[in-house]
């Protein structure tokens, strides 16, 4: 048996059909499982024990999009799948799915596109109030596969030794030793309707600071906000006596930055990737929920590790489908206030 998984993007989205991929080898031991992914989300993926093999879906504009396709379709119909299960949906993906020329093609059932698959599964809302890991999950209700739980089906990604490595010697040269407190402050996200105000941030983490003295602080950030880490570590030092709790830490990939958020005592941020990767690890977990709710986004993972969802409460705009900020003012952010956030940090870490 030869099984194809196709998720093309985004990191948070791989992170939730982890479970798919252990749930399919317990059912399939001596199966050839391969994932095919785009590299910006590759590494939630390496060393996955579940998987035989990583294929990557480049992804260039223009013309050299379509010819990427057409031969990455020539080499996924020469690997003879014999199923393929598209956790995506997208045009791209459903496009991919049917090239494999697999005899078993299972995918949601979506306008335009259903044909494609021999096995249509109904698709949740997207604004509905069931967690995403599940929405993946029915695609292997046609393979007979039972429920999926967090406690015995959390999701994963696997720690590597040399990106542990790595973040010791990083913060051992600065130093942050055992006797600190090391706490993660992610400060991007993918867009305005899951990025917390900077302000607020510079707030919640002298806050923090000044409660106990003894922690050291991280602000991370994608790369295309890497600015966004600057202005908010210039802002926070204006403020202190001495620059030592701010740590500066540059993550080079997202093993890193899971390596780094498994050495901490918290980790802080909006509802983006990287809460999700932190969801892959024991460390505590605050979010700061936007128009997204607890119930779709909640790190799944076994309760007894801590994580707290902060957000605005009830709105009449929240959900949203985030295209268009009707009020205009992304109030179910910016009405998060730090006094919440620093009220659930020390919360979990209690």
């Amino acid at each position: 048996m030869r099984i194809l998984l196709v998720r093309l993007r985004l990191i948070g989205d791989v992170v939730f059909t982890t479970p798919v991929i252990r749930a399919l080898r317990r059912h399939y031991p001596d199966a050839h499982i391969a994932y095919l992914v785009e590299p910006s989300a590759v590494e939630v993926l390496r060393n996955n024990p579940h998987l035989n093999e990583v294929i990557l879906a480049p992804r260039r504009r223009g013309v050299r999009r379509l010819l990427d396709d057409v031969s990455l379709a020539r080499r996924l119909r020469r690997k003879r799948f014999d199923m393929v299960i598209d956790l995506h949906g997208g045009p791209r993906a459903a496009w991919l799915t049917v090239a494999t020329g697999a005899p078993t093609r299972i995918g949601y059932e979506m306008p335009w596109r259903s044909r494609i698959y021999t096995h249509r599964v109904q698709r949740s809302p997207d604004l509905f109030p069931r967690h995403s890991v599940l929405n993946q999950w029915d695609l292997l209700g046609p393979l007979g596969i039972g429920e999926c739980t967090p406690e015995h089906d959390p999701v994963e990604m696997a720690p590597d030794k040399t990106n542990t490595a790595r973040v010791a010697l990083q913060l051992g040269a600065i130093p942050v030793t055992a006797d600190h407190q090391l706490v993660v402050v992610h400060v991007s996200a993918g867009n305005a309707f899951r990025r917390w105000p900077e302000e607020s941030f510079v707030a919640m983490i002298l806050a923090l600071i000044r409660t106990d003295p003894r922690r050291r602080i991280v602000i991370t950030a994608g790369p295309s906000d890497e600015d966004a880490v600057r202005r908010i570590g210039d802002a926070v030092r204006q403020h202190l006596p001495s620059p030592e709790p701010l740590v500066p830490f540059f993550d080079r990939d997202l093993g890193e930055l899971r390596a780094l958020i498994a050495r901490a005592a918290v980790y802080i941020g909006g509802d983006s990737g990287p809460m999700h990767i932190a969801s892959t690890t024991r460390t505590p977990i605050v979010a700061m929920l936007g128009p997204t709710l607890a119930e779709r986004s909640r790190p799944w993972r076994d309760p007894k590790f801590a994580a707290e969802m902060v957000d605005a409460g009830p709105l009449p705009c929240r959900p949203c489908n985030q295209r268009r900020c009707i009020p205009g003012d992304f109030r179910c952010l910016t009405s998060i206030t730090p006094e919440q956030v620093v009220t659930a940090v020390e919360r979990v870490l209690r």
